[in-house]
């Protein structure tokens, strides 16, 4: 198996093309959020998608709720897919399908509990993938991801063996865990954003620690 890797919170074409160059397959660019690291302004991701070349994927993360404003949000600055961040009413998830026939969905749930697993049968009529977070959307400011904490890796393993989607665990993830969570979890990829980072820039220390952790059990992983 080859799990994905996605590195999150890039901040320039120079980080893109550090963590292209270290072996990322994704990078996450996050537009305005409620709370958490990373944002940076529509005119910069636009620019970091046109930079990106063909093979790595780009992610755009938005935290806005109406499939009409998600549609445009993507029209503006043109990623291979969009990571929805808020658990939409599956009206929107329908009409957002609808919207962006040749854009990737990708649907964050937020592990809070068992009920995130009633979700898979909600999404996965419109969406092409998941991302399992620790955020918390229902706290009066909002999580929506970049806590730099675990969850219950055990109800995201029951995730992944019910989804007919691929599955991205993030959340609380560096080199020192990686290999327990694909062991544990068997995602398709890896999402994290901080521990990859020094005083809040890319690390190619870091970097390269965590993609040969992965790479390492990927190879003794059956």
């Amino acid at each position: 198996m080859v799990t994905r890797i996605k590195i999150c919170c890039i901040s320039s074409c120079e980080e893109a093309e550090m963590a292209i160059k270290a072996g990322a397959n994704v990078l996450g660019l996050v537009a305005d959020m409620p709370s958490g690291p990373g944002v940076i302004k529509d005119k910069t991701i636009a620019k970091i998608t046109a930079f990106t070349p063909p093979g790595t994927s780009t992610f755009l993360l938005t935290s806005l709720e109406k499939a009409a404003d998600i549609a445009h949000h993507v029209l503006r600055t043109r990623p291979t897919a969009v990571q929805v961040v808020r658990h939409l009413p599956p009206s929107e998830s329908q009409k957002l399908r609808s919207l962006l026939p040749l854009t990737k969905i990708v649907q964050v749930v937020h592990v809070e509990n068992e009920k995130a697993l009633d979700l898979i049968d909600i999404y996965t009529p419109h969406v092409d993938a998941f991302l399992l977070d620790s955020g918390k959307p229902s706290a009066q400011t909002p999580l929506l991801g970049g806590t730099g904490t675990t969850h219950d890796w055990a109800i995201s393993a029951a995730f992944v063996k019910r989804s007919l989607r691929p599955v991205f665990l993030a959340g609380g993830l560096n080199a020192g865990n990686a290999s327990r969570a694909i062991r544990e979890v068997r995602p398709y990829g890896l999402d994290l954003c901080s521990s990859v980072r020094t005083s809040g820039r890319l690390d190619p220390h870091k970097l390269e620690q965590f993609i040969s952790a992965v790479r390492n059990v990927d190879n003794s992983v059956q």
